[in-house]
């Protein structure tokens, strides 16, 4: 946990060394006060909700950033330089390794992370013991129900371990890729990134060549670690992910389209590759967040950034009065907003007012239907109750998706890859009363998301329309498009199955008739 050392440093790292200290100054203790912590939070938060890139910041040595004061930002800018950050490694080396990785397990924070060590529980593994054999029921604070969702949890982190997300392994592999074709060598991806897995162990190219001379051109490239050649194969680690490179004639028979291979494809009749939807088929840009809720960019710098990158309109869908945490908006705060949508749509400018809608424990919206009609397109999505019964949260999901003014249903299952298990539910059932009621179902391109799962999607293609959505809550996250792309590949979509493929007039005409 301690070790942040990187070739290049983002902004969101510091934001993670920052978090990651004031974690471990609340577990010893050792913070009278907590005012350290709170300092180091505070900071975080302000950096997250910048645009700034880590050399912007550099450059200006922090100046004019909320909440960062002359220490910070000299601590920062001695981890930009060094890639250490001081602080991180003074807590770290007084916290056990095993300690510091209880904080991947959902629902544990420094608190309950210090209760854990002090009853001789410092390790994932030794969660899951304890919760299996009663022992987590028996330390307070924890309880039987507890102590079962820590088991889930900790059990859940155990089988994602050696696991990388789709967005991990395909950087790793188009940065080796670059290098080896500037080398004068083919390579194209192979195995698992080849087949587009919303999680993988390792990236894999198939190359031209041989280990000499790849290992000769990776040599130097930042973040590349060689562990070795075995049998004319070449093995290291690029930013952290398993990295194989292999010729191309030793690799394993793969389908004539890889993501095409799984057990699910088989038997089924399926799209021509070149008919399968492209990036460029998106036209809009829905499901994102601005600095009305919890982004970091404008509405004017989402739509610019939008049309930058190809696309020819931005759907907005900032936060519902529930999610307050996320800066949701009460409704005088969603007419402003809509107000200032319909200022730009006045000045000619494609951009559709839209609001991400939370759906309440019983199924009901967060907002009256009078103020759902005032917007372009809803989405509505769940960000609470996720330990209801799989017959309430069903009924749940199946109340919204039949709701007339609700166009999308986001994120359908609720999970994070590598992070938490999605909620009871039955998808089916919900997807039924997607197709019933001519609900578009997302494919969620966070890439931590990635929901809804390809298997579903290509269950359910060509009885439910479905919407490739960024959930963006930064400019960059706008790029994120392309994972949810490839899942909708894997799960065999066209154009003609996604409904922001359509333009806006379309668009907007099946949303509201």
């Amino acid at each position: 946990m301690a070790d942040l050392t990187r070739a290049a440093l983002s902004r969101k790292d510091l934001v993670r060394a920052l978090n990651q200290t004031a974690d471990l100054l609340d577990v010893l203790g050792s913070d009278e006060g907590g005012f350290r912590a709170t300092a180091y939070r505070s900071a975080a938060r302000s950096l997250d909700r910048l645009e700034a890139s880590s050399e912007d910041l550099q450059a200006t040595q922090f100046a004019g950033v909320p909440k960062v004061g002359k220490g910070i930002a000299q601590e920062l800018l001695a981890y930009l330089a060094t890639g250490r950050f001081a602080p991180l490694d003074e807590v770290a080396e007084q916290v056990p390794e095993g300690v510091q990785g209880l904080f991947v397990v959902r629902g544990l924070g420094p608190k309950k992370v210090r209760a854990l060590w002090d009853a001789g529980i410092d390790s994932v593994p030794r969660l899951l013991a304890a919760a299996q054999s009663g022992e987590l029921a028996g330390i307070k604070g924890f309880g039987a129900k507890g102590a079962q969702a820590l088991g889930e949890a900790a059990e859940f982190v155990l089988r994602s371990q050696d696991r990388f997300l789709l967005s991990s392994a395909l950087q790793a592999a188009e940065a080796a890729q670059a290098r080896l074709q500037a080398a004068g060598l083919t390579a194209q991806p192979g195995g698992e990134l080849a087949g587009q897995r919303d999680t993988l162990s390792g990236a894999e190219l198939l190359a031209g060549g041989d280990a000499a001379a790849w290992a000769s051109a990776l040599a130097g490239l930042e973040g590349w670690e060689s562990i070795g050649e075995e049998g004319g194969t070449l093995v290291g680690r690029l930013a952290g992910v398993p990295l194989t490179v292999r010729p191309r004639g030793a690799a394993p028979a793969q389908a004539a389209y890889a993501p095409f291979g799984e057990p699910e494809h088989a038997g089924l009749q399926l799209p021509d590759p070149e008919s399968l939807i492209q990036v460029k088929d998106i036209q809009g840009m829905l499901h994102t967040h601005s600095v009305w809720s919890d982004g970091t960019a404008t509405l004017r710098a989402m739509l610019d950034e939008t049309l930058r990158l190809g696309h020819s309109y931005l759907g907005t869908g900032d936060h519902s009065q529930a999610a307050a945490y996320a800066g949701g908006l009460a409704p005088e705060r969603l007419r402003e907003y809509t107000a200032e949508i319909r200022a730009m749509q006045a000045e000619g400018l494609p951009i559709l007012a839209g609001a991400e809608v939370d759906i309440l424990a019983d199924g009901s919206l967060d907002y009256p239907d009078d103020l759902l009609a005032e917007l372009d397109y809803v989405v509505a999505s769940v960000h609470s109750n996720f330990g209801l019964s799989q017959a309430a949260q069903t009924g749940r999901l199946v109340r919204a998706a039949s709701h007339p003014l609700v166009n999308i249903l986001g994120h359908p299952t609720g999970r994070l890859l590598l992070r938490r298990e999605g909620y009871a539910v039955d998808i089916d059932a919900v997807l039924e009363a997607c197709a019933a009621h001519d609900t578009a179902a997302e494919i969620n391109a966070n890439p931590w998301r990635l929901d809804l799962r390809w298997q579903d999607a290509l269950r359910w293609r060509g009885r439910v329309q479905f919407s490739i959505n960024t959930d963006a809550h930064s400019l960059g996250g706008l790029r994120d498009l392309r994972y949810g792309v490839m899942i909708a590949q894997k799960a065999g979509l066209t154009p003609a199955d996604v409904v922001n493929c359509l333009s806006a007039e379309d668009f907007r005409r099946w949303a509201r008739g």
